[in-house]
């Protein structure tokens, strides 16, 4: 990180919150926020990769790395699966640096199962975490961006929810609704200049470290992977995202893989048919021959994205 005393970067004065900010890309995030100018909180459990467990190392070492950059930082441990935590949070915030700008919804976990054999306990424990959590973290915020009409939201999604992916059901769940909180979000506080936009990020972290490797062959395409999938390289666009050079971007999905950015399409009408008198027939003879050719394939990240 580079040194930010006298920084004239896109974040200058800006106050953001990154949840998830101690480790991997969240991490990267905050301390590109810092080098960009903006007073940074960095919010993180210290939890276990499925959750559990609590360390205040990692974000108090994130916060230290950007203060010893001649940055402004703080660190806070709040669960934000919870409401309470999530209001505590921005409260923090706002009692360090007079004011919340944007916030960073980054925090998450894995407890991966194919579909049939995932219980609900796992079911619930990533709902909780990646799609409760960014709700209680951003309706807590929400007051704060409504009061001074401004603030952006900057929502991680993933590939896994927007295409698919084997045995993620909880987190791909998650995920899709995250982009529809997002855009719900948008479309609720534009009234009050409030932006709100969703990140695909793409990364070599723990979350993907965690697959076991079985082969050679693999080991050596996770060795690639590493070096494609830097977490660094989302930190840009999230920044962008949440300054005011994006001032008149909301409601849209991005995403990340390695050195390519994308825009996202969303969810549109593709085939109109209409019939005074359908029935289960015609929806055979007839509706299926319009759509026969345009149905989304079963496909997964890796068959969609470079």
């Amino acid at each position: 990180m580079t040194d930010n005393n006298s920084s004239t970067g896109m974040m200058r004065g800006k106050v953001v919150v990154v949840t998830g900010g101690g480790r991997g890309i969240g991490r990267e995030v905050a301390l590109k926020m810092a080098e960009a100018g903006a007073k940074v909180m960095v919010n993180d459990l210290g939890a276990d990769l499925d959750g559990g467990g609590a360390d205040q190392g990692p974000a108090h070492g994130v916060a230290n790395e950007i203060v010893a950059a001649g940055g402004e930082a703080n660190f806070n441990t709040d669960d934000i699966s919870a409401g309470t935590g999530a209001a505590d949070l921005i409260a923090a915030t706002v009692e360090e640096f007079g004011r919340i700008d944007a916030v960073v919804n980054n925090a998450g976990i894995l407890r991966d199962a194919i579909f049939h054999k995932m219980d609900e306990a796992a079911w619930n424990a990533v709902i909780q975490v990646n799609l409760n959590g960014c709700y209680h973290v951003a309706r807590a915020a929400a007051p704060h961006f409504r009061d001074q009409e401004s603030g952006a939201f900057v929502h991680m999604t993933s590939v896994s929810g927007l295409i698919g992916n084997f045995g993620q059901a909880n987190y791909a769940a998650a995920k899709m609704g995250v982009a529809g909180l997002s855009r719900s979000i948008a479309i609720d506080m534009a009234r009050y200049k409030v932006r709100s936009n969703c990140l695909s990020p793409s990364g070599f972290t723990r979350m993907i470290g965690s697959i076991p490797i079985t082969s050679d062959e693999q080991a050596q395409a996770f060795e690639q992977l590493k070096e494609k999938m830097r977490p660094e390289m989302n930190a840009p666009l999230a920044v962008f995202l949440a300054s005011d050079a994006a001032k008149d971007i909301t409601g849209q999905i991005f995403a990340t893989s390695g050195n390519n950015y994308y825009l996202f399409s969303q969810p549109r009408p593709v085939v109109s048919e209409f019939r005074d008198n359908w029935t289960p027939e015609l929806v055979a003879d007839e509706f299926l021959k319009e759509i026969g050719d345009k149905l989304t394939p079963l496909e997964t990240l890796k068959d969609v994205l470079d």
